[in-house]
């Protein structure tokens, strides 16, 4: 097999290649050698100049990519790409060609999963303190050139190893992920994470939680993580060294259980401080007629707010459930507005009241029967989910139009009452993601007039 063992330098956050080195190697010593500095067209800023000492002036005068992409191309076919944390390498490269319209696509292998598997036991296994424990001397560290000659040394010590073969061979199959996963993630980790719902956090090598994840599926969402080419994804696969996860038995409450672990663990990767999400509110009012008007507007623009909504749409489809169910009038749930009349495309069955051919006193009966059970809708719902496992089931409960938490039942509990469920409760706090995350399932409680409506 023929490899060409790769470093390169970027411009940090941009990932614009500044340097690039490509030594080809038939799996006994080199027999090419290519190394040149490459001008990013854009801006190195100086805290990249003070770790690998490339600066501006240094890559002025030096080919663009597109200038040395046929060499590159050349140098690469037929060949498997090799580096330290290969993934990292490769995708700027790729990258790098997709910008030129060329598609680059190599068999690859990564140094660091190599080691790990073939010289087990070592502390770290980034290049430098691996090279200082093989006593690898490294020349120019943090240059493609110092870096890559490095990496050839430490490929060649690998391939002497008895098991090396089989070992490559494994891992250039197909169905490998062994060029997928993170550097830092063992492979029995990734394997590890199963099939179901539930929350993952991706860990660093301090066992900090520098990511929070939620799942219908849990190792299927991880696995897309490693495949996303996005700088914030490649820097976080990077840094990963663990993952760990919850299971929760449904999508609904693996969403409630993320927004917790956000909430407390403020990842680096995840948004610190989530915008809160816009609300809206159904409220109602008096006109100078004394009809009774229910209408809808921003919740800083809604006196005394009957129900609260986080979408535009669910308060306006809301509004017109409770219009139809009442016989109320859209004109007067403002729903039609700068109307004498209504004549609403769903809504048929007004009484009249735009029309003057009802009273005020009778249409604002039904207005406060509407009232009322918008207000009822804000007592206990208790929303039944799938448990973790076929001997269980779980819940999520809501008391006074609050969240108050979720909880997992054992099949062989006998639940009665509400107040059975408090002795599983897990409680969490209410918020105005928790109130977004459940209220599509809170909406689909039937409108009833003249009952009360749990939510």
């Amino acid at each position: 097999m023929m490899y060409t063992i790769i470093d390169i330098e970027t411009n940090g956050s941009g990932n614009k290649i500044t340097e690039i080195a490509i030594l080809k190697h038939d799996g006994k010593q080199l027999i090419d050698t290519f190394s040149t500095l490459v001008n990013p067209e854009t801006q190195i800023p100086p805290y990249i100049t003070t770790l690998t000492g490339i600066d501006n002036r240094m890559v002025a005068n030096a080919p663009t990519f597109s200038e040395i992409a046929q060499q590159v191309l050349d140098l690469t076919e037929d060949s498997i790409f090799v580096a330290h944390n290969v993934n990292f390498d490769y995708n700027i490269i790729r990258n790098a060609f997709k910008e030129l319209g060329i598609e680059f696509k190599r068999k690859k292998l990564c140094t660091i999963r190599l080691s790990r598997k073939l010289i087990p036991g070592h502390q770290s296994y980034s290049l430098g303190k691996l090279c200082d424990a093989l006593n690898i001397n490294v020349v120019n560290r943090h240059r493609a050139k110092g870096d890559a000659e490095a990496t050839v040394i430490l490929f060649e010590l690998l391939l002497a190893k008895e098991e090396s073969e089989t070992v490559i061979k494994a891992f250039l199959k197909p169905s490998s992920k062994e060029a997928t996963l993170p550097p830092n993630l063992p492979n029995t980790v990734f394997n590890a994470i199963p099939n179901k719902p539930g929350v993952y956090y991706f860990k660093n090598k301090k066992g900090k939680i520098i990511y929070v994840g939620k799942a219908k599926d849990l190792k299927k969402r991880v696995l897309t993580h490693f495949y996303n080419k996005s700088d914030k994804e490649m820097n976080l696969c990077r840094e990963t060294a663990d993952i760990t996860f919850d299971l929760s038995g449904s999508e609904l409450i693996a969403s409630l259980m993320e927004d917790a672990a956000i909430k407390s663990h403020y990842p680096e990767y995840n948004q610190a401080a989530k915008r809160n999400p816009k609300a809206f509110a159904i409220f109602s009012y008096e006109d100078r007629d004394g009809i009774k008007h229910l209408a809808y507007n921003t919740l800083k623009s809604a006196p005394n707010p009957l129900k609260i909504f986080y979408s535009i749409t669910d308060c306006r489809l809301q509004l017109e459930k409770y219009c139809t169910a009442f016989n109320l009038c859209p004109k007067y749930c403002h729903l039609q507005e700068s109307i004498t009349a209504c004549s609403h495309y769903a809504i048929q069955d007004c009484k009249g009241i735009c029309k003057q051919k009802e009273t005020a006193s009778n249409y604002n009966l039904r207005v406060e029967e509407a009232i009322a059970s918008i207000k009822n809708s804000n007592q206990e719902l208790v929303i039944k989910q799938n448990g973790r496992h076929q001997e269980e089931s779980a819940f999520i409960l809501i008391r006074d139009g609050f969240y108050k938490g979720y909880g997992f039942i054992d099949a062989t509990e006998q639940i009665m009452h509400t107040e059975d469920l408090e002795r599983f409760l897990i409680p969490q706090q209410d918020t105005m993601h928790t109130q977004k995350i459940l209220q599509s399932v809170i909406l689909k409680t039937q409108i009833q007039p003249q009952s009360s409506v749990s939510i």
